[in-house]
Protein backbone atom coordinates (compact mmCIF):
# COMPACT_ATOMS: atom_id res chain seq x y z
CA UNK A 1 0.00 0.00 0.00
CA UNK A 2 2.51 2.67 0.96
CA UNK A 3 6.29 3.43 0.39
CA UNK A 4 8.13 4.10 3.91
CA UNK A 5 10.79 6.20 3.87
CA UNK A 6 12.87 6.28 7.21
CA UNK A 7 15.94 8.17 7.56
CA UNK A 8 18.35 7.10 10.39
CA UNK A 9 21.43 8.60 11.69
CA UNK A 10 23.07 6.10 14.48
CA UNK A 11 19.89 5.11 16.18
CA UNK A 12 19.71 1.43 15.66
CA UNK A 13 17.60 0.73 19.19
CA UNK A 14 14.89 3.20 17.85
CA UNK A 15 15.12 1.91 14.28
CA UNK A 16 14.19 -1.52 14.99
CA UNK A 17 11.42 -0.28 17.21
CA UNK A 18 10.02 1.76 14.63
CA UNK A 19 9.97 -1.26 12.05
CA UNK A 20 9.10 -3.87 14.67
CA UNK A 21 5.82 -1.61 14.61
CA UNK A 22 4.83 -1.19 11.50
CA UNK A 23 5.61 -4.75 10.46
CA UNK A 24 3.75 -5.74 13.95
CA UNK A 25 0.50 -2.86 14.25
CA UNK A 26 -0.03 -2.43 10.15
CA UNK A 27 -3.18 -3.15 8.22
CA UNK A 28 -1.52 -3.59 4.94
CA UNK A 29 1.82 -4.65 3.36
CA UNK A 30 4.28 -1.72 2.99
CA UNK A 31 7.45 -0.96 1.69
CA UNK A 32 9.82 -0.04 3.66
CA UNK A 33 12.76 1.79 2.61
CA UNK A 34 15.43 3.22 5.14
CA UNK A 35 18.17 5.80 4.61
CA UNK A 36 21.26 4.85 6.89
CA UNK A 37 22.99 8.36 7.40
CA UNK A 38 26.72 6.87 8.13
CA UNK A 39 25.35 3.64 10.34
CA UNK A 40 28.75 2.98 11.72
CA UNK A 41 26.46 2.10 15.32
CA UNK A 42 25.28 -1.15 13.16
CA UNK A 43 22.59 0.08 11.63
CA UNK A 44 24.32 -0.78 8.23
CA UNK A 45 24.77 -3.81 8.46
CA UNK A 46 21.56 -4.65 10.36
CA UNK A 47 19.42 -3.23 7.29
CA UNK A 48 21.48 -5.59 5.30
CA UNK A 49 21.65 -8.97 6.86
CA UNK A 50 17.32 -8.28 7.65
CA UNK A 51 16.66 -7.77 3.87
CA UNK A 52 15.66 -4.41 4.11
CA UNK A 53 15.73 -2.14 1.21
CA UNK A 54 18.27 0.99 2.34
CA UNK A 55 20.07 3.89 0.82
CA UNK A 56 23.49 4.72 2.42
CA UNK A 57 25.48 8.30 2.44
CA UNK A 58 28.87 7.54 4.81
CA UNK A 59 27.95 11.00 6.69
CA UNK A 60 25.03 12.09 7.86
CA UNK A 61 23.10 13.86 4.64
CA UNK A 62 20.28 15.14 6.28
CA UNK A 63 16.73 14.61 5.73
CA UNK A 64 15.87 16.22 2.71
CA UNK A 65 19.06 14.12 0.82
CA UNK A 66 18.22 11.15 2.92
CA UNK A 67 14.39 11.28 1.83
CA UNK A 68 15.20 12.14 -1.78
CA UNK A 69 17.56 8.88 -2.19
CA UNK A 70 14.84 6.74 -0.66
CA UNK A 71 11.95 7.65 -2.70
CA UNK A 72 13.92 7.45 -5.37
CA UNK A 73 13.32 3.23 -4.37
CA UNK A 74 9.59 3.26 -3.78
CA UNK A 75 7.42 1.33 -5.91
CA UNK A 76 3.82 1.75 -4.55
CA UNK A 77 1.28 4.78 -5.03
CA UNK A 78 2.07 6.61 -1.95
CA UNK A 79 5.11 7.71 0.05
CA UNK A 80 4.93 7.55 4.06
CA UNK A 81 8.01 10.04 5.94
CA UNK A 82 8.50 8.05 9.18
CA UNK A 83 10.87 9.32 11.66
CA UNK A 84 13.17 6.39 13.05
CA UNK A 85 11.90 7.69 16.93
CA UNK A 86 8.13 6.34 16.55
CA UNK A 87 6.31 3.59 17.20
CA UNK A 88 3.13 3.05 14.99
CA UNK A 89 0.11 1.91 16.48
CA UNK A 90 -2.44 -0.60 15.77
CA UNK A 91 -4.51 0.26 12.25
CA UNK A 92 -2.48 3.67 12.07
CA UNK A 93 -1.88 3.18 8.73
CA UNK A 94 -6.16 1.82 7.94
CA UNK A 95 -7.39 5.12 9.55
CA UNK A 96 -5.30 6.98 6.35
CA UNK A 97 -6.23 4.47 3.68
CA UNK A 98 -9.88 5.50 4.53
CA UNK A 99 -8.88 9.36 4.49
CA UNK A 100 -7.60 8.27 1.21
CA UNK A 101 -10.62 6.60 -0.30
CA UNK A 102 -13.04 9.32 0.50
CA UNK A 103 -11.02 12.30 -1.08
CA UNK A 104 -11.83 12.30 -4.80
CA UNK A 105 -8.44 13.13 -5.99
CA UNK A 106 -4.99 12.23 -5.12
CA UNK A 107 -3.97 16.01 -4.50
CA UNK A 108 -3.92 16.09 -0.35
CA UNK A 109 -1.10 15.37 2.62
CA UNK A 110 -2.65 14.00 5.49
CA UNK A 111 -0.59 12.58 8.72
CA UNK A 112 -1.03 10.55 11.53
CA UNK A 113 -1.39 12.23 14.60
CA UNK A 114 1.53 11.90 17.40
CA UNK A 115 1.69 11.06 20.80
CA UNK A 116 4.22 12.35 22.82
CA UNK A 117 5.38 12.93 26.12
CA UNK A 118 6.07 16.33 26.71
CA UNK A 119 4.07 19.41 26.04
CA UNK A 120 6.01 21.34 23.49
CA UNK A 121 2.56 23.86 22.89
CA UNK A 122 1.84 21.97 19.86
CA UNK A 123 -2.12 21.66 19.23
CA UNK A 124 -1.73 18.49 16.73
CA UNK A 125 -0.40 15.94 19.45
CA UNK A 126 -1.75 14.41 22.06
CA UNK A 127 0.21 14.98 25.21
CA UNK A 128 0.96 11.30 27.16
CA UNK A 129 3.78 10.12 28.80
CA UNK A 130 4.57 6.24 27.93
CA UNK A 131 8.21 6.47 28.33
CA UNK A 132 10.68 8.97 27.75
CA UNK A 133 13.13 6.62 25.78
CA UNK A 134 12.82 3.10 24.65
CA UNK A 135 14.27 1.72 28.16
CA UNK A 136 11.54 3.20 29.77
CA UNK A 137 8.80 2.90 26.89
CA UNK A 138 5.49 0.94 28.36
CA UNK A 139 4.22 -0.84 24.79
CA UNK A 140 1.53 -3.21 26.28
CA UNK A 141 -0.21 0.18 27.85
CA UNK A 142 -0.12 2.43 25.10
CA UNK A 143 -1.38 -0.43 22.79
CA UNK A 144 -4.14 -0.82 25.63
CA UNK A 145 -5.11 2.89 25.71
CA UNK A 146 -4.34 4.79 22.73
CA UNK A 147 -7.32 4.64 21.03
CA UNK A 148 -9.60 6.16 24.22
CA UNK A 149 -7.02 9.66 23.97
CA UNK A 150 -9.16 12.07 23.05
CA UNK A 151 -8.10 14.29 19.79
CA UNK A 152 -10.20 15.29 16.86
CA UNK A 153 -8.66 16.23 13.46
CA UNK A 154 -7.00 18.73 13.06
CA UNK A 155 -5.39 20.84 9.89
CA UNK A 156 -2.27 21.55 8.29
CA UNK A 157 -0.80 18.17 8.00
CA UNK A 158 3.11 18.64 7.77
CA UNK A 159 4.47 16.33 10.53
CA UNK A 160 5.19 12.81 10.11
CA UNK A 161 4.19 10.32 9.58
CA UNK A 162 2.54 11.87 6.46
CA UNK A 163 1.30 10.67 3.58
CA UNK A 164 0.87 11.80 -0.63
CA UNK A 165 0.97 10.53 -3.70
CA UNK A 166 4.00 9.78 -5.27
CA UNK A 167 3.09 11.76 -8.40
CA UNK A 168 2.66 14.75 -5.98
CA UNK A 169 6.05 14.02 -4.63
CA UNK A 170 7.58 14.00 -7.77
CA UNK A 171 5.79 16.92 -9.10
CA UNK A 172 7.14 18.89 -6.72
CA UNK A 173 10.32 17.13 -6.42
CA UNK A 174 10.57 15.67 -3.02
CA UNK A 175 12.20 17.72 -0.20
CA UNK A 176 14.19 20.83 -0.95
CA UNK A 177 17.79 20.10 -0.40
CA UNK A 178 18.79 23.68 -0.50
CA UNK A 179 17.02 23.52 3.32
CA UNK A 180 19.70 20.85 4.14
CA UNK A 181 20.44 19.56 6.84
CA UNK A 182 16.39 19.97 7.22
CA UNK A 183 15.19 22.83 9.24
CA UNK A 184 11.57 23.91 7.57
CA UNK A 185 12.41 21.31 5.25
CA UNK A 186 8.43 19.97 6.10
CA UNK A 187 7.04 23.70 6.39
CA UNK A 188 8.74 23.95 2.61
CA UNK A 189 7.23 20.95 1.35
CA UNK A 190 3.65 21.89 2.07
CA UNK A 191 4.42 25.03 0.94
CA UNK A 192 5.54 23.49 -2.75
CA UNK A 193 2.09 21.56 -2.25
CA UNK A 194 0.15 24.52 -1.86
CA UNK A 195 1.61 25.87 -4.95
CA UNK A 196 0.40 22.76 -7.29
CA UNK A 197 -3.34 23.44 -5.58
CA UNK A 198 -3.15 21.18 -2.61
CA UNK A 199 -5.68 22.30 -0.19
CA UNK A 200 -6.75 19.14 1.90
CA UNK A 201 -3.85 19.30 4.49
CA UNK A 202 -5.05 16.96 7.37
CA UNK A 203 -4.33 15.16 10.24
CA UNK A 204 -6.02 11.82 10.87
CA UNK A 205 -6.79 11.64 14.87
CA UNK A 206 -7.38 8.05 14.95
CA UNK A 207 -4.45 7.17 13.23
CA UNK A 208 -1.33 7.48 16.14
CA UNK A 209 2.14 6.93 16.27
CA UNK A 210 4.15 7.23 19.79
CA UNK A 211 7.13 10.01 18.98
CA UNK A 212 10.17 9.49 21.77
CA UNK A 213 11.16 13.19 21.01
CA UNK A 214 14.70 11.32 20.69
CA UNK A 215 15.75 13.99 17.73
CA UNK A 216 19.65 14.33 15.73
CA UNK A 217 18.89 18.26 15.61
CA UNK A 218 21.03 19.21 18.85
CA UNK A 219 23.95 16.76 17.18
CA UNK A 220 24.11 19.10 13.46
CA UNK A 221 25.02 22.29 12.86
CA UNK A 222 21.12 24.37 12.11
CA UNK A 223 20.49 25.73 8.86
CA UNK A 224 18.56 28.91 9.01
CA UNK A 225 15.05 27.48 8.03
CA UNK A 226 12.74 30.54 8.94
CA UNK A 227 14.88 32.74 6.61
CA UNK A 228 15.68 30.47 3.76
CA UNK A 229 11.61 29.93 3.89
CA UNK A 230 11.04 33.86 3.43
CA UNK A 231 13.56 34.33 0.75
CA UNK A 232 12.02 31.59 -0.97
CA UNK A 233 8.71 32.40 -0.60
CA UNK A 234 8.32 35.88 0.40
CA UNK A 235 5.94 34.61 3.50
CA UNK A 236 7.15 33.97 6.65
CA UNK A 237 6.82 30.45 7.93
CA UNK A 238 4.71 31.33 10.46
CA UNK A 239 1.97 33.24 8.48
CA UNK A 240 1.72 30.33 6.33
CA UNK A 241 1.31 28.06 8.77
CA UNK A 242 -1.57 29.94 10.60
CA UNK A 243 -3.07 31.64 7.72
CA UNK A 244 -2.94 29.47 5.34
CA UNK A 245 -2.61 25.49 6.43
CA UNK A 246 -3.42 26.73 9.77
CA UNK A 247 -1.24 24.47 11.41
CA UNK A 248 -2.48 22.86 14.29
CA UNK A 249 -6.13 23.83 14.52
CA UNK A 250 -8.96 21.78 14.60
CA UNK A 251 -9.85 20.64 11.23
CA UNK A 252 -12.08 22.80 8.81
CA UNK A 253 -11.75 22.67 4.73
CA UNK A 254 -9.46 24.98 2.86
CA UNK A 255 -10.57 23.96 -0.46
CA UNK A 256 -11.93 27.53 -1.36
CA UNK A 257 -8.94 29.34 0.06
CA UNK A 258 -6.81 30.96 -2.42
CA UNK A 259 -4.03 33.25 -1.83
CA UNK A 260 -3.92 35.16 1.04
CA UNK A 261 -3.73 38.99 1.58
CA UNK A 262 -0.71 40.14 3.55
CA UNK A 263 -0.97 41.69 6.84
CA UNK A 264 1.33 45.04 7.55
CA UNK A 265 3.43 43.34 9.37
CA UNK A 266 4.25 40.84 6.57
CA UNK A 267 4.20 43.78 3.99
CA UNK A 268 7.06 45.43 6.21
CA UNK A 269 8.84 42.23 5.80
CA UNK A 270 9.03 42.06 1.80
CA UNK A 271 9.84 46.22 1.98
CA UNK A 272 13.24 45.08 4.40
CA UNK A 273 13.79 41.67 2.10
CA UNK A 274 13.98 44.32 -0.81
CA UNK A 275 15.46 47.06 0.47
CA UNK A 276 18.45 45.07 2.06
CA UNK A 277 18.28 42.17 -0.70
CA UNK A 278 18.95 39.13 2.36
Amino acid sequence: MFSILIPSWNNIDYLKLCIESIQKNSAFNHQIIVHINDGSDGSLDWVKNNNISFTHTPTNAGVCLALNMAAALATNDYIVFVNDDMYCLPKWDEYLVDEIKSLKDDCFMISSTMIEPRDTGNGAVIVANYGDDINTFNEQKIVAEAASLTKNDWNGSCWPPNVVHKKYWNLVGGYSIEFSPGMSSDDDFCRKMWQVGCRHFKGIAKSRVYHFQQKSTGRIIKNDGPKQFFLKWGISQSFFNKFYIKKGQPFESLMNVGEISLPFKEKLKHFYKRKFKY
